[in-house]
Protein backbone atom coordinates (compact mmCIF):
# COMPACT_ATOMS: atom_id res chain seq x y z
CA UNK A 1 0.00 0.00 0.00
CA UNK A 2 1.36 3.07 -1.03
CA UNK A 3 2.27 5.97 1.91
CA UNK A 4 3.98 8.78 2.60
CA UNK A 5 3.56 12.55 2.78
CA UNK A 6 3.75 14.15 -0.86
CA UNK A 7 4.61 17.70 -1.14
CA UNK A 8 2.29 19.13 -3.59
CA UNK A 9 2.70 22.73 -5.02
CA UNK A 10 -0.85 23.86 -5.42
CA UNK A 11 -2.17 25.41 -8.80
CA UNK A 12 -4.26 27.96 -8.64
CA UNK A 13 -8.09 27.17 -9.49
CA UNK A 14 -8.26 23.84 -6.97
CA UNK A 15 -9.67 23.58 -3.32
CA UNK A 16 -7.53 21.50 -1.26
CA UNK A 17 -10.50 19.04 -1.35
CA UNK A 18 -9.46 18.61 -5.35
CA UNK A 19 -6.11 18.17 -5.01
CA UNK A 20 -7.23 15.57 -2.36
CA UNK A 21 -9.53 13.88 -4.48
CA UNK A 22 -7.41 14.04 -7.52
CA UNK A 23 -5.05 12.27 -5.44
CA UNK A 24 -7.05 9.09 -4.67
CA UNK A 25 -7.33 8.95 -8.45
CA UNK A 26 -3.19 9.22 -9.36
CA UNK A 27 -2.31 6.54 -6.13
CA UNK A 28 -5.37 5.21 -5.79
CA UNK A 29 -6.07 4.75 -2.51
CA UNK A 30 -8.99 6.41 -0.63
CA UNK A 31 -7.10 7.09 2.44
CA UNK A 32 -5.25 10.33 1.78
CA UNK A 33 -5.90 13.70 3.45
CA UNK A 34 -4.31 17.79 3.06
CA UNK A 35 -2.46 19.52 6.00
CA UNK A 36 -4.57 22.53 5.87
CA UNK A 37 -6.57 24.72 3.83
CA UNK A 38 -5.51 26.71 0.63
CA UNK A 39 -8.34 28.35 -0.76
CA UNK A 40 -8.60 28.08 -4.84
CA UNK A 41 -6.72 31.49 -5.42
CA UNK A 42 -3.76 30.48 -3.39
CA UNK A 43 -0.94 28.52 -4.67
CA UNK A 44 1.89 27.04 -2.95
CA UNK A 45 2.86 24.35 -0.35
CA UNK A 46 0.09 21.70 0.71
CA UNK A 47 1.86 18.53 1.93
CA UNK A 48 -0.41 15.48 1.11
CA UNK A 49 -0.86 12.81 3.34
CA UNK A 50 -1.45 9.14 1.91
CA UNK A 51 -1.94 6.11 3.17
CA UNK A 52 -0.72 5.65 7.15
CA UNK A 53 0.49 9.15 6.56
CA UNK A 54 -2.95 9.99 7.47
CA UNK A 55 -2.63 9.58 10.88
CA UNK A 56 0.02 12.47 11.00
CA UNK A 57 -2.30 15.19 9.26
CA UNK A 58 -3.09 16.72 13.31
CA UNK A 59 1.00 17.20 13.54
CA UNK A 60 1.61 18.87 9.98
CA UNK A 61 -1.18 21.24 10.29
CA UNK A 62 -0.20 22.61 13.72
CA UNK A 63 3.09 23.80 12.05
CA UNK A 64 3.23 27.65 11.51
CA UNK A 65 3.28 28.87 7.53
CA UNK A 66 5.17 31.50 5.56
CA UNK A 67 2.95 32.79 3.01
CA UNK A 68 4.35 35.97 -0.10
CA UNK A 69 1.69 37.72 -0.34
CA UNK A 70 0.25 41.08 -2.33
CA UNK A 71 -2.18 44.25 -0.59
CA UNK A 72 -3.82 46.48 -2.86
CA UNK A 73 -5.00 49.31 -0.91
CA UNK A 74 -7.95 51.54 -2.15
CA UNK A 75 -10.47 49.08 -1.86
CA UNK A 76 -12.32 45.99 -0.05
CA UNK A 77 -13.91 42.84 -1.21
CA UNK A 78 -16.67 40.82 0.67
CA UNK A 79 -14.34 38.07 0.28
CA UNK A 80 -11.02 39.66 1.27
CA UNK A 81 -9.39 39.21 -1.96
CA UNK A 82 -9.43 39.80 -5.57
CA UNK A 83 -12.29 37.01 -6.43
CA UNK A 84 -14.99 39.18 -4.18
CA UNK A 85 -17.48 41.92 -5.10
CA UNK A 86 -16.21 45.64 -4.05
CA UNK A 87 -17.71 46.69 -0.75
CA UNK A 88 -16.05 49.34 -0.21
CA UNK A 89 -13.66 52.27 -1.89
CA UNK A 90 -11.63 54.84 -0.81
CA UNK A 91 -9.14 56.75 -2.66
CA UNK A 92 -5.68 57.03 -2.17
CA UNK A 93 -4.85 60.59 -2.79
CA UNK A 94 -2.46 60.98 -0.07
CA UNK A 95 1.23 59.37 -0.37
CA UNK A 96 1.81 56.09 1.69
CA UNK A 97 5.67 56.32 2.13
CA UNK A 98 7.67 52.99 2.81
CA UNK A 99 7.77 53.91 6.45
CA UNK A 100 4.47 54.33 7.09
CA UNK A 101 4.06 50.45 5.55
CA UNK A 102 6.65 49.28 7.45
CA UNK A 103 5.12 50.74 10.78
CA UNK A 104 1.94 49.31 10.28
CA UNK A 105 3.74 46.10 9.44
CA UNK A 106 5.50 45.85 12.77
CA UNK A 107 2.18 46.65 14.66
CA UNK A 108 1.31 43.47 13.84
CA UNK A 109 3.80 41.21 15.00
CA UNK A 110 3.44 39.20 18.10
CA UNK A 111 0.13 37.64 19.40
CA UNK A 112 -2.82 39.53 18.06
CA UNK A 113 -6.78 38.98 17.76
CA UNK A 114 -7.96 38.00 14.73
CA UNK A 115 -11.94 38.04 13.42
CA UNK A 116 -12.43 35.29 10.46
CA UNK A 117 -13.54 36.20 7.65
CA UNK A 118 -17.45 35.80 6.49
CA UNK A 119 -16.22 33.54 3.54
CA UNK A 120 -14.52 30.99 5.63
CA UNK A 121 -15.19 27.03 6.94
CA UNK A 122 -14.48 28.49 10.26
CA UNK A 123 -18.18 26.56 11.94
CA UNK A 124 -20.57 29.42 14.27
CA UNK A 125 -23.67 27.36 15.64
CA UNK A 126 -22.94 23.97 13.30
CA UNK A 127 -22.54 25.93 10.10
CA UNK A 128 -19.78 27.11 8.38
CA UNK A 129 -19.09 30.96 7.84
CA UNK A 130 -19.42 30.74 3.86
CA UNK A 131 -22.48 29.28 4.07
CA UNK A 132 -24.06 31.97 6.41
CA UNK A 133 -22.36 34.62 3.37
CA UNK A 134 -23.52 32.70 0.55
CA UNK A 135 -27.13 32.89 1.85
CA UNK A 136 -26.47 36.91 2.72
CA UNK A 137 -26.72 36.05 6.53
CA UNK A 138 -24.37 38.17 8.69
CA UNK A 139 -23.30 36.34 11.97
CA UNK A 140 -20.95 37.29 14.87
CA UNK A 141 -17.90 35.75 14.31
CA UNK A 142 -16.13 34.72 17.57
CA UNK A 143 -12.31 36.70 17.43
CA UNK A 144 -9.41 34.32 17.98
CA UNK A 145 -5.75 34.73 19.08
CA UNK A 146 -3.00 34.29 16.38
CA UNK A 147 0.64 34.68 16.07
CA UNK A 148 2.42 36.24 13.78
CA UNK A 149 6.18 35.97 14.51
CA UNK A 150 7.73 37.79 11.11
CA UNK A 151 6.14 40.65 8.55
CA UNK A 152 8.63 41.82 6.24
CA UNK A 153 7.90 44.22 3.21
CA UNK A 154 9.43 42.64 -0.16
CA UNK A 155 10.08 45.27 -2.69
CA UNK A 156 8.86 49.22 -3.30
CA UNK A 157 5.50 50.72 -1.92
CA UNK A 158 3.45 51.31 -5.96
CA UNK A 159 1.20 54.39 -6.10
CA UNK A 160 -0.90 54.17 -9.58
CA UNK A 161 -4.26 55.62 -10.18
CA UNK A 162 -5.21 56.13 -6.53
CA UNK A 163 -4.60 52.46 -5.45
CA UNK A 164 -1.29 51.71 -3.54
CA UNK A 165 0.05 47.84 -3.91
CA UNK A 166 3.11 46.19 -2.03
CA UNK A 167 4.39 42.59 -1.04
CA UNK A 168 5.16 40.99 2.00
CA UNK A 169 6.27 38.20 3.69
CA UNK A 170 4.62 36.91 6.59
CA UNK A 171 5.28 33.99 8.99
CA UNK A 172 2.29 32.94 11.27
CA UNK A 173 0.70 30.26 13.56
CA UNK A 174 -2.09 27.56 11.71
CA UNK A 175 -5.55 29.84 11.47
CA UNK A 176 -3.79 32.61 10.36
CA UNK A 177 -6.33 33.81 7.41
CA UNK A 178 -3.29 36.23 5.41
CA UNK A 179 -6.19 37.79 3.45
CA UNK A 180 -7.76 39.14 6.61
CA UNK A 181 -4.25 40.39 7.80
CA UNK A 182 -4.11 42.34 4.65
CA UNK A 183 -7.54 44.05 5.43
CA UNK A 184 -5.93 44.70 8.90
CA UNK A 185 -3.18 46.44 7.17
CA UNK A 186 -5.10 48.01 5.37
CA UNK A 187 -7.50 49.34 8.25
CA UNK A 188 -3.95 50.68 9.86
CA UNK A 189 -3.05 53.10 7.57
CA UNK A 190 -6.65 54.38 6.85
CA UNK A 191 -7.92 52.49 3.63
CA UNK A 192 -10.20 49.77 2.66
CA UNK A 193 -8.00 46.60 1.60
CA UNK A 194 -8.31 43.04 0.07
CA UNK A 195 -5.50 40.57 -0.47
CA UNK A 196 -4.59 40.30 -4.25
CA UNK A 197 -1.99 37.68 -4.76
CA UNK A 198 -0.76 35.23 -2.06
CA UNK A 199 1.38 31.99 -2.55
CA UNK A 200 2.31 29.39 0.38
CA UNK A 201 6.24 29.07 0.40
CA UNK A 202 6.46 27.33 3.69
CA UNK A 203 4.76 24.76 6.09
CA UNK A 204 6.42 23.50 8.68
CA UNK A 205 9.86 22.33 7.22
CA UNK A 206 8.58 22.27 4.03
CA UNK A 207 9.63 24.07 1.12
CA UNK A 208 8.62 25.31 -2.31
CA UNK A 209 11.37 24.48 -3.74
CA UNK A 210 10.82 21.14 -2.50
CA UNK A 211 7.14 20.68 -3.77
CA UNK A 212 6.13 18.82 -7.52
CA UNK A 213 2.98 19.71 -9.58
CA UNK A 214 0.60 17.62 -10.66
CA UNK A 215 2.28 17.62 -14.14
CA UNK A 216 5.19 16.02 -12.46
CA UNK A 217 3.32 13.77 -10.26
CA UNK A 218 0.52 12.56 -12.86
CA UNK A 219 3.79 11.58 -15.30
CA UNK A 220 5.62 9.09 -12.06
CA UNK A 221 2.27 8.02 -11.77
CA UNK A 222 2.11 6.64 -15.47
CA UNK A 223 5.48 5.03 -15.16
CA UNK A 224 4.43 3.60 -11.36
CA UNK A 225 7.03 5.63 -10.46
CA UNK A 226 4.82 7.50 -7.59
CA UNK A 227 6.35 5.80 -4.48
CA UNK A 228 9.73 8.00 -5.35
CA UNK A 229 8.30 11.51 -5.22
CA UNK A 230 6.81 10.46 -1.17
CA UNK A 231 8.49 11.27 1.75
CA UNK A 232 8.68 8.53 4.99
CA UNK A 233 6.73 9.14 7.85
CA UNK A 234 9.42 9.46 9.90
CA UNK A 235 11.18 12.28 8.01
CA UNK A 236 7.99 14.82 8.04
CA UNK A 237 7.72 14.76 11.30
CA UNK A 238 11.65 15.94 11.21
CA UNK A 239 10.79 18.77 13.22
CA UNK A 240 9.00 16.76 16.28
CA UNK A 241 10.72 15.66 19.70
CA UNK A 242 12.57 12.26 18.40
CA UNK A 243 13.73 9.81 20.77
CA UNK A 244 15.34 6.46 19.45
CA UNK A 245 14.51 3.09 21.26
CA UNK A 246 15.94 -0.24 21.80
CA UNK A 247 13.96 -3.57 20.30
CA UNK A 248 12.78 -4.42 23.44
CA UNK A 249 11.24 -1.37 24.47
CA UNK A 250 10.11 -1.02 20.91
CA UNK A 251 7.86 -4.16 21.52
CA UNK A 252 6.10 -2.09 24.58
CA UNK A 253 5.60 1.11 21.84
CA UNK A 254 3.64 -1.28 19.36
CA UNK A 255 1.44 -2.48 21.68
CA UNK A 256 0.46 0.59 23.33
CA UNK A 257 2.25 0.64 26.84
CA UNK A 258 2.39 3.73 29.04
CA UNK A 259 6.21 4.77 29.26
CA UNK A 260 8.71 6.44 31.89
CA UNK A 261 9.14 10.06 30.41
CA UNK A 262 13.18 10.43 29.49
CA UNK A 263 14.69 13.55 31.52
CA UNK A 264 15.16 15.00 27.79
CA UNK A 265 11.91 15.86 28.17
CA UNK A 266 10.82 17.02 31.07
CA UNK A 267 10.60 20.51 29.93
CA UNK A 268 7.53 19.89 28.07
CA UNK A 269 3.90 20.64 27.80
CA UNK A 270 1.74 18.63 29.05
CA UNK A 271 0.38 16.52 25.61
CA UNK A 272 3.62 17.82 23.42
CA UNK A 273 4.33 15.47 20.84
CA UNK A 274 7.30 13.18 20.69
CA UNK A 275 8.42 10.65 17.98
CA UNK A 276 9.20 7.29 18.30
CA UNK A 277 12.02 5.56 16.48
CA UNK A 278 13.56 2.13 16.72
CA UNK A 279 17.24 0.98 16.39
CA UNK A 280 16.20 0.69 12.55
CA UNK A 281 14.85 4.51 11.99
CA UNK A 282 11.56 3.20 11.45
CA UNK A 283 8.77 5.34 13.03
CA UNK A 284 6.86 3.65 15.30
CA UNK A 285 4.80 5.88 17.43
CA UNK A 286 3.52 9.38 18.12
CA UNK A 287 3.66 9.79 22.42
CA UNK A 288 2.98 12.72 24.54
CA UNK A 289 3.38 13.68 28.18
CA UNK A 290 0.88 12.30 30.36
CA UNK A 291 -1.65 15.32 31.11
CA UNK A 292 -1.50 14.16 35.02
CA UNK A 293 1.13 12.19 35.43
CA UNK A 294 4.61 14.24 34.91
CA UNK A 295 7.21 11.29 34.98
CA UNK A 296 5.30 9.24 32.33
CA UNK A 297 4.96 9.68 28.52
CA UNK A 298 1.56 8.00 26.83
CA UNK A 299 0.67 7.05 22.91
CA UNK A 300 -1.11 9.64 20.95
CA UNK A 301 -0.57 7.77 17.86
CA UNK A 302 0.60 3.95 17.02
CA UNK A 303 2.52 4.27 13.54
CA UNK A 304 3.42 0.72 13.27
CA UNK A 305 2.40 -2.05 11.04
CA UNK A 306 3.55 -5.52 11.02
CA UNK A 307 5.02 -6.52 7.41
Amino acid sequence: MMEGVLLLNKPVGMTSHDCVAKMRRLAKTKKVGHTGTLDPDVTGVLPICLGRATKIVEYLTAATKTYEAEITIGYSTTTEDASGEVVERKKVEASITKEMVENALQSMIGTIEQIPPMYSAVKVRGKKLYEYARAGIEVDRPARLITISELILLGDVNQKDDLVTFRFRVTCSKGTYVRTLAVMIGESLGYPAHMSHLIRTKSGNFHLNECYTFEEIEEAAEKNELHKYLLPIGNALNDLPKLLIHDTLAEKVKNGAVLELPSQFQGLEPGSPIVIYNENQQCLAIYSKHPTKSHLMKPTKVLYIES
